[in-house]
């Protein structure tokens, strides 16, 4: 294959990757955007088969079993796996593209021939620091993927976990890092090799479990640019340009999605790395729990709903715990039958990954034109005789705007409270995500709709 034809298919690979992004930003265009994205990296698989061109049979034999292997894994968890488990999917993928970049890296060290870099001994400097910076943020998001699936399982708790002297011993292990990287580049010692991944393994984990849960969908995003820019720093060392273009739109995306992230929660990006929110009134969170709520059923519910003009609902992550969406979708049907005007309001970190509201309320068929962001439906609350808020907690509580002391004051929310009557379902009083008790419960306009989110929905539902 002609190197000239080579950079032709790698180039449209690269603009079908860019082409997959801008499809990814909207709901509506997001299905091509996926299709974009396979083709584009189908293209680049195969032109990068054909330029090593193996010529055994048991290396072509590795790698279809490879394909095999990878494939069946691959079909068995998309058929299998639940909306809710997406976060911690996307988590478990990343630390599979960090782990990548550190092996690729350790066999490009050992068997420098075989990735035209040189010989042992005599690995050229610019390849030892495209390795060295490759396998530092691969064996970062390695960890810290780990660390980010184990909370959002639920494996260990979802709190801040931090200690004195945190934020010294990050510094010190960073400059740690330097250290190593320079070492290794101007000697190509292999144990400054597994010192600078050793450390950065280290690094990982401390840099994500001072994180709360609040946080978490900055952190899905953030580990979504170290990523990119892991496989970037990798395809560098292999001299692929398929994989430098791919590496650097996943991890320019995935940085920009950060600051989108961190705009709408008021937090800088650095707050967040140096220690997320969450957990921090945990502990006052049930003092409370005595405070009279009004609690309603279903049947109210539907009544009070039924007579409004304008109905707005709010999802959270109790909706996709509970799998509600298509009972909500069913719910919104019924209002707009007997003429009620009925919207969707998302906040942008809602759930515990971007967009995944937007994506529930998709797969439930719900109107694109009826899904609106913070933003552009804030202001419509006051006009708004009911909001069924449900499961959705920390990015509903008061204290955001209220209360100087909380943790998330100044974080946007969606200001419900100021509707008719705010219906809020909800299994218990108990604080959010977030760790932080939420006065919403015990406002005179709110109403408590105790239950599972499915089943009480479906319940208004037939009182409807």
């Amino acid at each position: 294959m002609s190197p000239n034809l080579i950079a032709l298919l790698y180039l449209a690979s690269g603009v079908l990757f860019i082409l997959a992004l801008r499809g990814l930003s909207s709901p509506e265009t997001s299905r091509t955007g996926n299709y974009l994205g396979m083709s584009g990296m189908a293209i680049a698989i195969a032109t990068t088969l054909a330029i090593a061109a193996p010529s055994q049979i048991t290396t072509w034999l590795i790698i279809l079993l490879g394909f095999a292997i990878g494939g069946t894994i691959g079909t068995v968890i998309a058929r299998s796996i639940p909306m809710t488990a997406m976060p911690q999917l996307v988590a478990a993928f990343h630390s599979l593209v960090g782990l990548a970049a550190v092996l690729v890296a350790a066999a490009a060290l050992n068997a420098p021939q075989a990735f035209s870099i040189g010989e042992p001994g005599a690995i050229a400097m610019a390849s030892l620091i495209e390795m060295s910076l490759g396998v530092a943020i691969g064996a970062i998001t390695f960890t810290g993927s780990v660390v980010a699936f184990t909370k959002l399982q639920g494996l260990v708790s979802g709190r801040p976990v931090v200690f004195p002297l945190q934020h010294a011993l990050n510094a010190l292990l960073g400059v740690a890092l330097v250290v190593l990287i320079v070492w290794f580049a101007s000697s190509e010692s292999h144990s400054a090799f597994w010192l600078l991944t050793i450390v950065s393994f280290v690094l990982g984990v401390l840099i994500i479990i001072p994180i709360g849960g609040a946080d978490m969908p900055v952190v899905i995003s953030m580990l979504n640019s170290y990523s990119g820019w892991a496989a970037a720093g990798i395809g560098f060392t292999l001299g692929n340009e398929a994989l430098i273009i791919t590496g650097a739109l996943v991890g320019s995306s995935g940085a920009i999605l950060s600051y989108i992230m961190c705009k709408g929660m008021n937090r800088s990006f650095f707050s967040v790395i140096l220690g997320g929110f969450g957990g921090e009134t945990a502990a006052a969170a049930g003092a409370v729990d005595d405070r009279p709520v009004k609690q309603g059923s279903a049947e109210d519910a539907a009544f009070i709903m039924k007579n409004a003009s304008r109905v707005i609902i709010v999802p959270g992550y109790g909706m996709a715990v509970a799998q509600a969406q298509h009972a909500l979708r069913e719910m919104g049907d019924e209002l707009k039958a007997a003429g009620v005007d009925v919207a969707y309001a998302i906040h942008p970190v809602a759930g515990r990954m971007p967009g995944h509201m937007n994506v529930l309320l998709a797969e439930a068929n719900v109107s694109y034109d009826e899904v609106f962001e913070l933003e552009d439906i804030n202001n419509d609350f006051p006009q708004a005789d009911v909001v069924y808020v449900i499961g959705a907690n920390d990015v509903t509580n008061p204290a955001a705007l209220e209360d100087p002391s909380s943790p998330i004051f100044g974080m946007p929310v969606l200001e419900v409270w100021k509707a008719g009557t705010v219906m809020f379902n909800k299994r218990s009083l108990a604080s959010g995500y977030a760790g932080i008790d939420n006065s919403l419960f015990y406002r005179d306009n709110t109403m408590m709709l105790f239950g599972d989110a499915k089943k009480m929905t479906e319940q208004i539902v037939k009182s409807l």
